[in-house]
């Protein structure tokens, strides 16, 4: 028996640690396997922020669908397990502690939001997760100690002082309100509009807060028209953001409308109908259906693919961007994927082209993309980009 014990234990030494010129058995990292790698996903998928979740998930996945009809990376399929969170912050708490304590997935990809990322970003770096390409733009995500988060997008302030800067230099306009929503999202807006203008020996006249996963607008309504502002910027969800559109134009207070990327785009042109005409939207992404750069064709083949009733549109696109972008980190690593070489990938790539979409992460930059396009809804209901406020003059 004690022979027998000894033996076993040889044989475990051997697979453990190589003898005898043999190879050591190293352990795969959790969330990988022989044949498959997982990925999760905490974020909407109901109550007023769904389109958002929903959007998302359907480009991560029509990315991940190309790779793995293409034989996986490396010979593993790429697997993505998403749970609901209702963009409420003490849901994405549970969610990410499910992801990868019971799901053990190998990274978190494609959060929704500000005040639910907030929440998850503790757990997923004190747990080593690499937290990947969330939808949102708050600073405190782009702090260089958070090394296990990777930003795709551009920032909020990023956005918010493109639209101030037009609103500026094109229009000369001077009466600047802000409409947000009551958490650290519509902080983060608020915040990145106060610094542009402050930036220009300027502050704003007014300003309206809503609740968060609500449509109560009409306090904020009134509270923005005491300033008198000449332009709005809205800094909200597309139900809450269309609500405060319609009802500011029925009581006749008509600022110029401009918001930010998060609001969602598509569902926001849904919510508004013909109460959409000339509002400006910042995007963080090129348009979905334009002819270049070349991945935006590649978006929409990929997407044809996995979902063929699907419409193109800026969030999904910017999730399947999200999804190339860790396939290609994935890419980098080979067979022995780590964590570490996930992320490290990434800072070290320099340059990142991927088919026209541009990107550069560094020491101290965990952001890739510095892109913001200006666009405007049209008459049709769709987004025209533009490179002024002048009447909505189009590239």
């Amino acid at each position: 028996m004690a022979r027998s014990l000894n033996r076993a234990f040889l044989v475990v030494l051997v697979l453990a640690t190589g003898v005898a010129g043999l190879p050591a058995v190293q352990a795969l990292e959790t969330g990988v396997y022989p044949g498959r790698v997982r990925f999760g996903q905490s974020a909407a998928f109901s109550g007023p922020a769904q389109d958002l979740g929903q959007s998302m998930r359907l480009g991560i996945q029509a990315a991940f669908h190309e790779a793995n009809q293409a034989g996986g990376v490396h010979r593993r399929r790429i697997e993505l397990i998403s749970h609901d969170d209702a963009y409420e912050p003490e849901a994405a708490i549970t969610n990410t502690r499910r992801l990868i304590s019971r799901d053990r997935v190998f990274a978190l990809i494609g959060a929704v939001g500000t005040p639910t990322s907030r929440s998850a970003v503790p757990i997923a770096s004190a747990a080593g997760v690499p937290y990947v390409a969330p939808f949102t733009g708050a600073q405190f995500l782009r702090d260089p100690a958070l090394e296990n988060v990777i930003n795709l997008r551009a920032s909020y302030y990023q956005e918010t002082e493109e639209i101030v800067e037009r609103l500026v230099r094109d229009l000369e306009v001077s009466r600047i309100g802000v409409f947000y929503q009551n958490d650290s999202f519509g902080r983060a807006g608020l915040h990145g509009v106060q610094r542009a203008l402050e930036r220009r020996g300027m502050a704003l006249v007014s300003t309206g807060v809503y609740p968060r996963n609500s449509t109560a607008v009409k306090s904020a309504i009134l509270q923005l028209r005491t300033g008198k502002p000449e332009a709005v910027v809205l800094v909200g969800a597309y139900e809450p953001v269309a609500r405060m559109i319609a009802w500011s134009h029925h009581i006749g207070f008509s600022p110029l409308f401009l918001t930010i990327s998060f609001v969602g785009t598509s569902a926001l042109v849904r919510e508004l109908g013909s109460d959409g005409v000339g509002v400006y939207v910042t995007q963080v992404v090129s348009s979905p259906v334009a002819d270049k750069p070349r991945i935006a064709a590649e978006y929409r083949q990929a997407l044809a693919t996995y979902e063929p009733d699907a419409v193109p549109d800026f969030v999904s696109f910017e999730g399947y961007l999200a999804g190339r972008m860790a396939v290609m980190a994935l890419e980098a690593c080979g067979r022995r994927l780590n964590r570490e070489c996930f992320v490290n990938s990434l800072y070290e790539a320099g340059d990142i082209d991927m088919s026209g979409f541009r990107m550069r992460f560094g020491e101290g930059d965990n952001q890739g993309s510095d892109a913001v396009f200006l666009t405007r809804i049209d008459e049709a209901g769709e987004y025209r980009q533009v490179d002024t406020l002048f009447t909505g003059a189009s590239q």
